[in-house]
Order: C-alpha cells, then sequence, then structure tokens
C-alpha cells in the first residue's frame, strides 16, 4: 500500500488527494517488510479518514541511508547557502499556495479550526521557513588570531548532520516548520517522524519539498507508531542528531536511547547538543491587583483555551491576588464561556475537539481526580453526548499545591485558580512545580513586572501577554521542560557542529623538544 487516497472536506464535498505511503528519496513508498497501517481520525466524528503506512524499523534504515546519501552528495558541504536559501522560501511559497487545501487536511485529522490552522499555525509556518531561509546564507564562524607572523585559527560552523525529527500532534504543520526550516538552513538531512495519530499533513507537505526541488534524500518522512520509529531513530548509530517535541516520559526514553546509542560516543556532555528536547510544562500565570483586568481575563482564556488546551505552555495554573481574586474569577468565568467547542469546518467554532480518544479519557480523568480531591468546579466538567471528542472549558477553585490538577500536565481546556497575598508568595506558588517551559504575568507596575519576570523559573516569561511566540525570539525550557532552543537565532546552534580550523604558515617544529 503506497498508492494515495481522495479524503473529502465535509464543509466544501471537495475531494483531495493524500499520500500514504512513506515518502524516502523523494517517492512515496511501501514498507520494505510490514504490512502495518496506521488509522488516520477525525476526532469531530471518530470516523477513520484513511490508513497510512506505518514504518518498521528496517524502513528507518533505509530513510536514514538515503539522508546519510544527500548529506555526502547533493546537500551538507555541497550546497552553499544561497541555494539553500532559494529552495526554502521556494518551499514556502508553495505551502502558501495551498495554504487553504492544507488547513483542511489539519482540520479533518487533528480538529482544530480551519481558520486557526490557516491563519495562524500555517501562516506562522511560512513565515519561519522564510525567516531560516534568511540564516542559510549567513552561517558564519570566527577567525581567531593565535600569531600574526607565523599562525592563524578560525571556526566552520558544519551541519551536525542527518537529523531524526520527532513531532507531535497537538500542531503538526507548525511544529514540522519549527523543525524542518533551521535544519535545512544548516545544510542538515532529516528524518521525519510526525505523530502517528496526525500523519497527513507531513505527507502532503513532503509532495511539497519535492515540487520545491530539493534532492532526494534531503527530507524523508516516516509515520510510524512512537515504540518503533521513534525508538529506531533514537537508537540509530547513523543520526547525528535527535529533535524531539512533546512528553517527558518520552523526551527521558529518547535521551536514554541516545546515550546508549553512538551519540554518547564522544562524550557524555556532547548529550544536549545532538539532542534537543522541548517537553511538557504546567505553566503559571500571575495576576497582580494592578492589573487591566479585562485584559488580564482574555490572556488568561487565551492562555489555557487556545488549541483546546492542547499547548505544552498552556498556561494551566492561574494564581491571583487576593484583593481581586473574586471579581478576576467571574470575568474570567464569562470570557471562557465565549468559547465555542465543536467541528472545525463550522465557521462558528473557536475550539475544536481533542485528537483522540486516549487524551480525552486522560482528560476527563484529570477532572474526575480534581473533583475526588476536593476542588471546586465553577465551570464545564461534563461530558456531552454523542460523537466527538469535544471538551468544555472546565476551570477549578479551592485548589491545594498538591492536587494532581495542579501538579501534572492535563494536555485539556482544564483550569487551575488559586489565590495569593504578597508577591513573594505568588512568585513561591508559580515556581513550585518540576518543570520551567513558560510562565506569564499580568501587572501595570513596570518595577513588578521586571523583579517577577526575573524571579519566574521559566525558558519563556510573558508580560502583559500570554502565549505569543515569535519566529525570532528563542523558544525551549528549564528543568523537566527540555533542553535546547527552538526558533531565532540560538536554533542554529542546535543544528551545527563547530570545528576549529588551526594553520601555521610560518613556525618550525623542534624535534626532540628538549
Amino acid at each position: 500500500m503506497a498508492q494515495p487516497v481522495k479524503i473529502t472536506i465535509p464543509s466544501s464535498g471537495k475531494e483531495i488527494s493524500v499520500p500514504t505511503g512513506l515518502f524516502i528519496n523523494n517517492e512515496f513508498v511501501p514498507s520494505v517488510d510490514s504490512q502495518e497501517t496506521l488509522d488516520a481520525i477525525n476526532p469531530a466524528t471518530e470516523e477513520v479518514i484513511c490508513r497510512v503506512v506505518a514504518a518498521s524499523a528496517k524502513d528507518i534504515d533505509v530513510a536514514v541511508a538515503a539522508a546519510r546519501k544527500a548529506l555526502e552528495t547533493t546537500w551538507g558541504k555541497n550546497v552553499d547557502g544561497f541555494e539553500r536559501s532559494r529552495l526554502i522560501n521556494k518551499l514556502a511559497d508553495l505551502i502558501e499556495r495551498d495554504q487553504q487545501e492544507l488547513a483542511e487536511i489539519e482540520t479533518l485529522n487533528n480538529g482544530k479550526p480551519v481558520k486557526i490552522a490557516r491563519d495562524f499555525d500555517i501562516g506562522d509556518s511560512v513565515q519561519c521557513l522564510r525567516y531560516y531561509a534568511g540564516w542559510a546564507d549567513k552561517i558564519t564562524g570566527q577567525s581567531l588570531e593565535v600569531d600574526n607572523k607565523a599562525k592563524i585559527a578560525f571556526t566552520r560552523h558544519d551541519p551536525i548532520g542527518v537529523c531524526g525529527q520527532i513531532i507531535p500532534w497537538n500542531y503538526p504543520i507548525q511544529m514540522w516548520a519549527w523543525k524542518v526550516a533551521p535544519a535545512l538552513a544548516c545544510g542538515c538531512t532529516i528524518v521525519m517522524k510526525p505523530s502517528e495519530l496526525t500523519p497527513l499533513t507531513a505527507l502532503k507537505l513532503s509532495e511539497l519539498v519535492k515540487e520545491a526541488g530539493f534532492p532526494p534524500g534531503v527530507l524523508n518522512t516516516v509515520p510510524s507508531l512512537g515504540p518503533v520509529g521513534g525508538a529506531a531513530l533514537s537508537e540509530h548509530q547513523n543520526v547525528d542528531k535527535v529533535a524531539f517535541t512533546g512528553s517527558t516520559i518520552t523526551g527521558r526514553k529518547i535521551m536514554e536511547a541516545a546515550s546508549k546509542s553512538n551519540l554518547k560516543k564522544a562524550c557524555l556532555h556532547t548529550i544536549p547538543v545532538v539532542i534537543s528536547l522541548e517537553l511538557g510544562g504546567k505553566s503559571p500565570h500571575l495576576i497582580f491587583e494592578s492589573a487591566d483586568l479585562d485584559q488580564a481575563a482574555n490572556w488568561a482564556a487565551l492562555g489555557i483555551l487556545y488549541n483546546t488546551g492542547q499547548d505544552c505552555t498552556a498556561g494551566s495554573r492561574v494564581y491571583v491576588q487576593d484583593t481581586i481574586y473574586d471579581k478576576f474569577v467571574a470575568l474570567l468565568v464569562s470570557k471562557a464561556k465565549e468559547l465555542v467547542v465543536g467541528d472545525g469546518f463550522d465557521p462558528k467554532t473557536t475550539a475544536g475537539p481533542v485528537v483522540s480518544k486516549a487524551q480525552y479519557d486522560r482528560v476527563y480523568g484529570y477532572i474526575e481526580s480534581g473533583k475526588k480531591e476536593g476542588a471546586k468546579v465553577i465551570l464545564g466538567g461534563e461530558k456531552r453526548s454523542g460523537k466527538g471528542f469535544f471538551i468544555d472549558p472546565t476551570i477549578f477553585t479551592d485548589i491545594r499545591p498538591n492536587m494532581k490538577i495542579v501538579k501534572e500536565e492535563i494536555f485539556g481546556p482544564v483550569l487551575s485558580v488559586g489565590k495569593f497575598k504578597t508577591e513573594e508568595e505568588a512568585i513561591s506558588l508559580a515556581n513550585d512545580t518540576t518543570y520551567g517551559l513558560g510562565a506569564g504575568l499580568q501587572s501595570s507596575d513596570a518595577n513588578q513586572c521586571m523583579r517577577v519576570s526575573t524571579a519566574l523559573e521559566a525558558g519563556t516569561v510573558w508580560v502583559n501577554q500570554y502565549n505569543v511566540l515569535n519566529n525570532n525570539v528563542p523558544f525551549g525550557g528549564k528543568h523537566q521542560s527540555g533542553i535546547g532552543r527552538e526558533l531565532g537565532s540560538y536554533a542554529l546552534e542546535e543544528y551545527t557542529s563547530v570545528k576549529a580550523v588551526h594553520w601555521n604558515f610560518g613556525e618550525k617544529a623542534d624535534w626532540p623538544l628538549f
């Protein structure tokens, strides 16, 4: 099975051709040794959209070999930055051309509203590709003075090599762009494993990679189960780097597998260089009494309800100063009630279903846990009837720090709201977590904004906004939220290897030395 299939867009009846094979060496091919397939499911209807080839460990070997050959012959150091930039810009143009169609496939397979997929996720992905296309011919080293009369030293930033990239299901296209763009800009080749839940847009994007003119093997797409494809990439002796976005538990497994493979052989302290992990979060959002409460409620609602809460930076712990607590909570509830949760093809919908039955059951498991542990539900918390993995906004108050809903990442539209008296107490509550991905604060006191943003232990801190990212600003976490950075110039460091060259043009060696 490697033939494309026609899928029907419910809102228009339009048919779109979607590839179903593995994309290796610019061709869609069947597995070399397996008949296994993955079901792509519409989370709004629970129906199977189509089935795609599931890569085996041997297929990963074939894809890695293709990427290695391209690195050594038609890509890597064999293509200059101007050509890499031209091709990445061409790819961005093609994605922009097909923005509506890609958004419709994304909605069908992921559930998010078409407008959000098209205007936000894909719009940002096009910008991301163009941003890194601009970097492709500007990757430079240093010239270092050693001895002006006899020696010079300089550095080169070489492509790190073949990159295994493992992306999640919550932003299938955007996470693809975040990984692919800096890797291609640096001259790396890629074996991409999309989530087994949302493989369709990664396969469709692969068509555009070929159309853009990238040489065979530069980017290969291998949908598969995590314990198969993800494990094979992490353990592979011929993969130079693994980049992963997903859960902290899986991130630990990838780190362990990589440390036991070739990635550890140089020396242990190099592991953070060859692995980048963007993991989970339990991010705090602090609301101080000087804040513009209407705006603070808007940002807090966006922080937990955007993408149906399926966001690693979701502001899932909101702490409110006691003097404004009741007023703010009432305002926040009114904002959350305005969210329209429904089918992503309905133009009135502002949030879709969660991605799968497993995620649906996981989120409701946490809701039941919150109830049993004594938290108070002031909004939502009840299951809908009928088909689809729909979860309405749910807000808990009367929380305690040791509750599961306060400590653990839920990855759904579930918010815990607490209160504090002083700035010091707010910082303490915010930092009481094993994670460190994002944090936010709302305040009109400039001095307080500086003090608190400095004290918060997170890779990204938002002041008077939340969940807004920019392609030129680095993103990543601390503690159990990950290693390395994506976006901005910092991401280039994740895909380059610095080589020092010592060039002697005048010094003569004496021998023996003494």
